[in-house]
């Protein structure tokens, strides 16, 4: 099934025409208050659509200990809504008490593993249900790292036993960015474990060496090359698997949005008619 990021000037429209859809997903943060427009909104798309919740604050690759009072927002908000699936990225967006409005990356290290794991496990626990862990989009590779960051992905699934969102888009961007092989990427992680998958659009941009600097803007359709890469993953999967198109910027109106789901759905439709 396809689904979309819940976008407020949609949720009208949405619920006057009942698109055939099969889930919405929305950003925990923009939800943790008591109440108001974006909660009433949401909780009638929840009337008739199954939801995924996805989380860009937890900082679950920070060196800090987890924000407390935001994992208690965040467990509230997950036991008010019951989502089917809740989602973070390996990454890190805090330190020292002040927030940053990035998804930064990370060492890949036997310390920084450690540390991962220990706030998944601290995740799952207080949430009591499995974490998705999501693959970044990056645009520096740390000199220190020891791992691949496949390799620590697939760590990271063993020892913690959270799943895999897997972002083709980010696999793309990240590729291309630091001269690598997409394919040779999916192939080093679990992908038995993966139980969503986005799909967004890019910008691109030339570097100071003159090369391709893809930037993941979610601002753009979904291009040809990830269509494709979309194509091989469910190969490599040999099953489909809940499938997201994220826009967050530029959005377009609901009509150009929902033909992008459905050229998402009918490549699933066609995976598992294979």
């Amino acid at each position: 099934m396809a689904g979309v990021g819940l976008k407020p000037q949609h949720v009208s429209v949405v619920l006057e025409t009942r698109p055939e859809l099969g889930f919405f997903e929305v950003h925990a943060e923009n939800f943790m208050v008591p109440g108001g427009r974006f909660h009433s909104d949401l909780a009638a798309i929840a009337e008739h659509y199954p939801l995924s919740m996805h989380g860009v604050g937890l900082s679950i690759g920070g060196e800090q200990d987890l924000d407390g009072a935001h994992l208690a927002r965040l467990k509230a908000l997950v036991s008010r809504y019951r989502p089917a699936l809740f989602s973070e990225h390996l990454a890190w967006s805090s330190h020292g008490g002040h927030f940053y409005n990035d998804l930064l990356p990370m060492a890949y290290t036997r310390h920084s593993l450690q540390r991962v794991c220990a706030h998944i496990d601290q995740v799952q626990n207080v949430l009591g249900r499995t974490l998705l862990l999501e693959n970044p989009s990056t645009y520096l590779m740390c000199l220190h790292s020891t791992f691949g960051e496949s390799e620590f992905l697939a760590e990271v699934v063993q020892r913690s036993g959270c799943d895999l969102l897997l972002d083709v888009n980010n696999v793309h961007v990240s590729c291309v960015n630091h001269g690598l092989d997409p394919l040779a990427y999916l192939e080093a992680l679990p992908l038995e474990r993966v139980r969503e998958i986005h799909l967004a659009g890019f910008a691109e941009e030339i570097d100071e060496t003159g090369q391709p600097l893809l930037i993941d803007t979610h601002g753009a359709p979904v291009a040809q090359v990830v269509w494709d890469l979309f194509e091989r993953a469910l190969q490599m999967l040999g099953r489909p698997v809940p499938t997201l198109i994220e826009r967050d910027n530029h959005i377009p109106a609901w009509p150009i949005l929902l033909a992008e789901v459905q050229q998402a759905q009918e490549r699933l439709m066609a995976m598992e008619a294979a």
